[in-house]
């Protein structure tokens, strides 16, 4: 009689608690967008494929409408699919949504750096970081001089692989990394140096970790994940070790600054932290540089890699494609002369495929989170502080209105029907607005010059019949991921 008693006040105590959950939810969304309704601790999490996040999206879009409501874990979020909902949140809401949601991933760069940052500083440290970029892409040392010089020695790289099947992940790669070492360190490396390789490999493995089935498990219940064994805990160790590389390198700079004659970005910071020395509130601090460098290292670096490495795969699968382009390529620069960027404007076909390829690959289908400063009224709706906002931008780049049959790789998409390069306001590969991707123009420059160079001195040449060519990612969260592949470069001349 007695269990019987305890067995029926356990049930009353859960439906009290289950009824007091109901009642919260339905008092704190009256005015929220609307969406799923949410169940206790896991929130909407049965709603969404795990292993395709963006694609979940889509699909309650089309039940809820552009702008809806979710619960991942506890947390409260704002969806946000469409070119005008999306255009509203990052350019005419751009500061009430300008806060960055927390990744648990990164906790040792919380409120530090220019990506991950939502604590006092972030204003500041990219507003100063773009600044110094700027000013560094200026002059006789601008980087359209970095990529060019950068080219040559990926070139010679190239070549000796004698047009051998090679992994182009870390050899590609090498190229952007040195353009973002050199505008931060003012040095190059060579492309044996074991430990930009590890770097590398370290950028390349939380790339895909991020984009992990787990890792979203982890990224929305740390409190209750975070415990147990899996690939959060990999991922964290790597974060850490890459800051620990980008601190060790500011202080070596520390040790031998010299204020007169600044020899890049980290430079650049450290004299503007001696300014602060007085200061109660400093922004620049060892810490805040460190991440900041490291930020920049692994964005500037995975980013661009990823997506030169999945172009090269597209090409190979659509050689009629890459066909034209050495036509292009032969008629507008020749043989030998290195690429330059005024050459783009000659050049549509190639700089419409370039953006094709960012359209098609749709590396960060989901946009990093965005999180709202303060309670905020957006299309009616009342949107509280502290709400996650996700402004997709694969309901963007894959909008069938602007770019039909979005789902096949046309170069046409950004041509217009005189050849002429067309550009689409729906191209926000690298976001908009306040938090937008810092090094936008760089990655801009390196992707037309980089493949323009490749494309130039070399064929492409799969390992398999190209219709056997599978371009569909091998994981897709925080990004699309390609899958890894081999490929030769046949010489087009021995210039």
């Amino acid at each position: 009689m007695a269990a019987l008693g305890i067995t029926v006040a356990l049930l009353v105590w859960m439906a009290t608690l289950l009824l007091i959950s109901i009642w919260k939810h339905i008092y704190s969304s009256w005015k929220l967008p609307p969406g799923p309704f949410p169940l206790p601790i896991i929130g909407n999490l049965l709603q969404l494929d795990i292993k395709n996040i963006p694609k979940s999206f889509t699909k309650l879009a089309e039940k809820y409408g552009p702008v809806f409501t979710l619960y991942l874990g506890s947390r409260r979020v704002m969806v946000v699919h469409g070119y005008k909902p999306v255009k509203e949140v990052l350019l005419d809401y751009k500061n009430e949504f300008s806060g960055r949601g927390e990744n648990p991933g990164f906790q040792v760069h919380k409120n530090n750096g220019v990506i991950f940052n939502n604590g006092p500083t972030w204003r500041d440290t990219r507003r100063f970081s773009l600044t110094t970029l700027r000013d560094l892409g200026m002059g006789k040392q601008g980087n359209e001089q970095r990529i060019q010089t950068e080219a040559r020695f990926l070139l010679e790289v190239l070549r000796k692989t004698q047009g051998q099947p090679f992994d182009p992940t870390f050899v590609i790669g090498f190229a952007p990394y040195n353009v973002i070492s050199d505008i931060l360190f003012h040095k190059r490396f060579d492309y044996k140096d074991k430990k930009s390789l590890r770097l590398m490999s370290l950028f390349n493995e939380n790339f895909y970790l991020l984009s992990t089935p787990w890792i979203q498990l982890y990224n929305n219940f740390p409190d209750y994940l975070q415990y147990l064994p899996g690939s959060h805990r990999k991922l964290k160790k790597n974060v850490s070790e890459i800051k620990d590389y980008a601190l060790e390198r500011v202080k070596d700079h520390q040790k031998s600054l010299e204020p007169s004659c600044p020899r890049g970005f980290t430079d650049t910071m450290l004299i503007e932290m001696a300014k602060e020395k007085h200061s109660a509130d400093p922004m620049n601090t060892l810490e805040n540089i460190a991440v900041t460098v490291a930020d920049l290292l692994f964005a500037g670096t995975e980013t661009t890699s990823t997506t030169l490495r999945y172009g090269l795969l597209i090409l190979m699968k659509y050689p009629e494609i890459e066909e034209k382009l050495h036509e292009e390529i032969d008629r507008v620069i020749g043989p030998s002369r290195i690429p330059a960027v005024k050459d783009r404007l000659d050049m549509p076909y190639l700089d419409a495929v370039v953006h094709e390829i960012q359209r098609f690959i749709d590396l960060i289908p989901s946009n990093l989170l965005h999180e709202a400063t303060q309670d905020t009224v957006f299309r009616g709706y009342v949107i509280p502080k502290g709400t996650i906002v996700i402004p997709t931008l694969d309901s963007l780049l894959y909008d069938k209105q602007e770019f039909p049959e979005p789902e096949k790789f046309k170069p046409e998409h950004f041509l217009n029907e005189n050849g002429k390069f067309k550009y689409s306001n729906h191209f926000k590969a690298f976001s908009a607005g306040k938090r937008v991707c810092v090094g936008e123009g760089l990655a801009r420059m390196e992707l037309f010059l980089l493949l323009a160079a490749i494309l130039q001195h070399f064929n492409l040449k799969s390992l398999v019949d190209p219709k056997d060519i599978d371009l569909s990612p091998i994981a897709i969260g925080f990004a699309k991921i390609p899958p890894r592949y081999k490929l030769c470069l046949i010489p087009r001349s021995k210039v």
